[in-house]
């Protein structure tokens, strides 16, 4: 690991942890425990474009545990998507972009509402299953149109309800 790693990793979590330490509400043991895998996930993997947030053939990301929505907003701001600085402090407040759980209406870069336990994982297998069907139907040899791949942090809780069992069974 690199010296920026480190530091872009000590940085992902100190912001989380201010988050939710400003907002007196939220889990920040998530987000800093993650913060080594998003920010691999994110920098080495991940294909979206921050000035084109709705690009069709992006890869998208779940965080099916949204509790730990922390994490994802400042992956967002420090990716360079629609979430400031002042977005970051206004976290879990009224009208903010950024609430307690991701919300796809409210915050730019943002696929899913994740809510409830399990409904984060059901979504990113179905969005997997959409890209597949959509590969399968206008792929040409030598011509992949649509390559994009799903990505998902899943937390235990999600795990533990019915619909993720459900959606994994239907994932294979």
């Amino acid at each position: 690991m690199t010296n920026i790693d480190q530091l872009s990793i000590d940085t992902i979590r100190v912001l989380a942890a201010d988050m939710v330490q400003a907002a007196n509400s939220g889990h920040p043991g998530a987000p800093m425990g993650c913060a080594p895998m998003a920010h691999v996930l994110f920098t080495q993997f991940i294909n979206a474009n921050p000035k084109n947030s709705e690009w069709f053939n992006r890869d998208r990301f779940v965080l099916s545990n949204g509790h730990a929505c922390a994490l994802q907003y400042v992956l967002l701001h420090l990716l360079g998507y629609k979430v400031s600085m002042d977005d970051l402090k206004n976290f879990r407040q009224l009208n903010s972009v950024t609430p307690g759980h991701p919300e796809k209406t409210h915050t730019d870069g943002i696929e899913v509402t994740t809510g409830p336990l399990g409904q984060g994982i059901a979504n990113a297998v179905g969005m997997a299953v959409a890209e597949r069907h959509l590969a399968a139907t206008f792929n040409q040899p030598e011509f992949p149109i649509i390559d994009n791949t799903v990505f998902a942090i899943v937390g235990d809780g999600c795990l533990q309800e019915g619909v993720a069992s459900e959606a994994s069974s239907l994932a294979g």
